[in-house]
């Protein structure tokens, strides 16, 4: 019997991604023991007990962004024991951050250890900084809602004609004075350091964390060797968020002030400035499958990647599956799979940047404004890139997809 751990009960949207793949793997014929980590001592009870009555069969783990492995409670001893090295179990972990967030749980992984990225540079990253991990670059994935026709048992997904929201964006925003009490206890000069990368990364958004960072650090110290400059990595998480949401509440402003509703799913909506934030339609936190839910009933649904330059994101998956139209900001991957106008609406990064310098200039804007008013007024263009969205990720981009190829490194 193959038997294999999942986790639930820490970040939601993982859980959600966790059970896709789980009732593939069930069929593939594995024994799945859900660990709580919002019950962490009894289900580490529970799981000690489930292995010592099946400690002849074969124990796998699955695990996103070291769920399972940050010293949980009755999974790990502060004397530096840990259950997965007790009971041999081969350990896979999908990270779908960049890996700088976990430095600190990658040094203290387990012996029987895989661990996935989702982007190459991510992957890159590792191979550099941490040799010694056996990392693979694998894509995120999404969501059917309406697989086998579950929901609409006689379409694949709601046309055009029939969405009644406009634009959705599903995420949350975090204005950069709650960001900035990442470096509350730093001195001045730390604090300007880092400001500085930011403002760097805001003028040049095509250029990635990574290279920002280490161009930074070498100014400053030139002999910087690869362990003293991965050891710097972590802090430059303050940059990493305020740069994706500097750029997320520009999009989200540009249409907004362009006359556009913007349904934002998620928190933090009331701190975005701009000249119109009554065309910000603000429903709060929600859900995975309710963030879903509101994507199928949509006709363009908004992304703005997380800084993964040569990676992709869940958001743009999710709107394919489910028969709407991305509107993205590119990446390597985007470009090199995707067409514009075909099966992808793309912006630009750099167009934004020009649009506040100028003062917040609709102007500056208004090509893709246009275009996007133009769009919303013809059904059938509209219909065909998102048919041809669909077209590009079924049986391609879902989380069952992906469990087959994960599946592959339990072993």
């Amino acid at each position: 019997m193959k038997r294999l751990i999942l986790f639930k009960g820490g970040v939601e949207t993982l859980e959600f991604f966790t059970e896709q793949m789980a009732s593939v793997w069930e069929k593939m014929g594995y024994s799945v023991f859900w660990y709580n980590l919002l019950m962490q001592q009894d289900s580490s009870e529970k799981l000690m007990n489930w292995y010592r009555d099946n400690r002849q069969d074969e124990f796998y783990m699955f695990t996103f962004n070291f769920e399972g492995l940050a010293g949980e409670t009755g999974l790990y001893s502060d004397e530096g024991w840990n259950f997965w090295d007790y009971a041999g179990v081969n350990v896979v972990n999908m990270v779908v951050d960049h890996p700088l967030y976990y430095n600190r749980y990658i040094t203290r992984r387990p012996q029987r250890y895989i661990q996935l990225d989702i982007d190459e540079l991510h992957v890159e990253y590792m191979r550099r900084f941490f040799k010694e991990v056996h990392t693979e670059y694998l894509l995120t994935a999404g969501t059917e809602l309406n697989l086998e026709g579950c929901v609409l048992p006689d379409r694949k997904y709601l046309p055009m004609s029939e969405r009644p929201i406009d634009i959705i964006f599903t995420g949350n925003y975090t204005p950069k004075k709650i960001l900035r009490k990442h470096l509350d206890n730093m001195e001045p000069e730390y604090i300007d350091f880092y400001e500085e990368i930011l403002e760097y990364l805001i003028d040049n958004p095509s250029i990635s964390i990574d290279t920002a960072a280490e161009q930074a650090l070498r100014r400053e110290f030139p002999d910087i060797t690869d362990e003293q400059q991965v050891s710097c990595m972590p802090t430059m998480m303050y940059v990493d968020l305020a740069v994706r949401f500097h750029y997320r509440e520009l999009a989200i402003r540009a249409l907004a002030d362009s006359g556009f509703k913007v349904n934002a799913y998620g928190e933090g909506y009331d701190y975005i400035n701009c000249r119109h934030p009554e065309n910000i339609i603000r429903h709060g936190g929600v859900d995975s499958r309710k963030c879903l839910d509101m994507i199928s009933q949509a006709k363009i649904s908004l992304n703005v990647m997380p800084w993964f330059k040569r990676g992709a994101h869940d958001r743009v998956f999710n709107t394919m599956l489910n028969g709407g139209v991305a509107l993205t900001d590119s990446s390597d991957y985007f470009t090199k799979n995707f067409c514009d106008g075909e099966n992808i609406l793309f912006y630009s990064l750099e167009e934004l940047r020009e649009y506040e310098k100028a003062g917040f200039d609709m102007d500056v804007i208004s090509a893709s404004t246009d275009r996007i008013k133009r769009l919303l007024a013809d059904m059938d263009e509209l219909q065909f890139i998102a048919d041809a969205g669909y077209k590009l990720c079924h049986g391609k981009h879902s989380w069952k997809e992906r469990a087959v190829v994960i599946e592959e490194y339990f072993t």
